[in-house]
């Protein structure tokens, strides 16, 4: 593959044990794997094998699913992130950290001194948090507005930007604005990047077109193929109004990979993962996404068109919009009823979900990325380390054969894997 061809970005999205609720209970992991570092550097050591591009961790600080379903993030971000960086040479490392919940110095110094000693692998996923559940874990009665999530994310990713960059140029950073009052330069050196590039997980209208102003890379959740062309251009747009380059911001939709060596086989497994998840798990997340209780609903019948125009209460819905967006357009597209709708996200989800061979995955991969929908995917395997090994031995060599996808590493930092524009910096000796 020549070095200037365009290739298909590919992240592993690293849910603990894997995607499906049904996952702990594989024989290639144990009951304390979700807080095992040596279960997330063999994770990583199996998607380098593969060439990938990087190692993404969500994260909320605080729960976010039920673990008596299934166990979630236990592990601060970074410090997987620094246990992985010391066992692995090339894969990049996206680390996520809210905005709401986080001070832009500390974040700054953080992710900074990781991607100082990784070599340049690190980049930041931004987010500003939906969970209602949080709030109380720093001492708030309820989340902020989404409008004033938005203010303060902006200022804030400003703000980090500054601090990093006067990691370089030896200048104090005297930043007075909205949320944040702060005059400070950072201590660590640049990295070999310059500083870690940005990742941007929102997916309503302002985390959109915040987005296209100011990050390299989209987290996206997108179910359809037409809902996802329309993203793609409007954060490309957004980019070039801005003065960017659109090339330098990636459009990386989830898919949540089943994969057997036939159709059946791949269903068959997706069924035996899900077989204890409670019946109430899915409807209870489709509800928080819908922002109704299902039991006001007729599970015959599609959704009804208020919910289709909006949430039924928008300055309290506490789900999150780019989610809601995603699975109503699967529901307008198809004219699915409830139960349908129920049926189709295997527990409410917003991510595209391949359950079948490794050709159909490879298809649906490059059919995304050839009609542009994608410049690549955050992929969510069933489960972890085996959904990952099948999708490393037996979907990269395909994507290899068509020519989409690296044979071997051959830049040496996460901003040059994505081709992203360096910082611009005016050292100082």
């Amino acid at each position: 593959m020549s070095s200037s061809q365009r290739r298909v970005i590919l992240n592993v999205n690293v849910l603990d044990v894997g995607i499906a609720p049904g996952a702990w209970m594989l024989d290639d992991v144990h009951a304390r794997s979700f807080v095992d570092l040596d279960h997330f550097v063999n994770v990583a050591r199996i998607a380098e094998r593969g060439t990938l591009d990087a190692f993404f961790l969500a994260d909320s600080p605080g729960f976010w699913e039920s673990p008596s379903i299934k166990p979630s993030r236990a592990l601060e971000p970074t410090v997987i992130l620094a246990a992985v960086a010391a066992e692995t040479e090339h894969i990049g490392l996206i680390g996520t950290a809210s905005t709401t919940f986080n001070d832009p110095y500390d974040l700054a110094e953080r992710f900074l001194s990781l991607d100082h000693v990784s070599g340049g692998r690190v980049a930041w996923n931004v987010v500003t948090t939906y969970s209602p559940s949080v709030a109380a874990n720093f001492g708030l009665d309820r989340i902020p507005d989404r409008d004033d999530r938005y203010r303060r994310a902006e200022e804030f990713v400003s703000l980090v930007d500054a601090l990093w960059d006067s990691a370089g140029t030896g200048r104090p950073v005297s930043h007075h604005g909205e949320f944040f009052d702060v005059e400070a330069q950072l201590r660590v050196l640049p990295s070999a990047q310059g500083h870690p590039p940005l990742i941007q997980a929102g997916g309503s209208p302002a985390g959109r077109d915040l987005a296209g102003r100011t990050a390299h890379g989209v987290f996206s959740a997108e179910l359809t193929l037409d809902a996802a062309r329309r993203h793609y251009r409007h954060v490309k747009d957004v980019a070039r109004a801005s003065g960017r380059n659109p090339d330098d911001v990636k459009i990386l939709p989830g898919l949540i990979t089943v994969i057997g060596s036939t159709e059946q086989e791949a269903i068959d497994r997706h069924e035996a993962l899900r077989a204890h998840v409670p019946a109430r798990f899915g409807w209870e997340r489709l509800g928080l996404t819908l922002g109704v209780s299902l039991d006001e609903l007729d599970l015959d019948r599609p959704l009804p068109s208020s919910l289709l125009d909006g949430p039924p209460d928008p300055n309290n819905y506490a789900g999150s919009l780019g989610f809601r967006e995603s699975v109503v357009g699967l529901a307008r597209e198809r004219d699915l009823t409830v139960a349908q709708l129920l049926r189709e996200l295997n527990g409410g989800g917003g991510h595209r979900a391949v359950i079948g061979t490794p050709e159909q995955i490879a298809d649906t991969i490059e059919h995304w990325f050839e009609t542009a929908a994608a410049d690549g995917f955050n992929l969510m395997p069933d489960a972890l380390p085996s959904g990952l090994e099948d999708f490393v031995d037996q979907v990269v060599p395909i994507l290899r054969r068509r020519g989409l996808f690296r044979d071997e590493y051959t830049e040496s930092t996460l901003r040059d894997r994505f081709r992203a524009s360096a910082p611009a910096l005016e050292l100082v000796p």
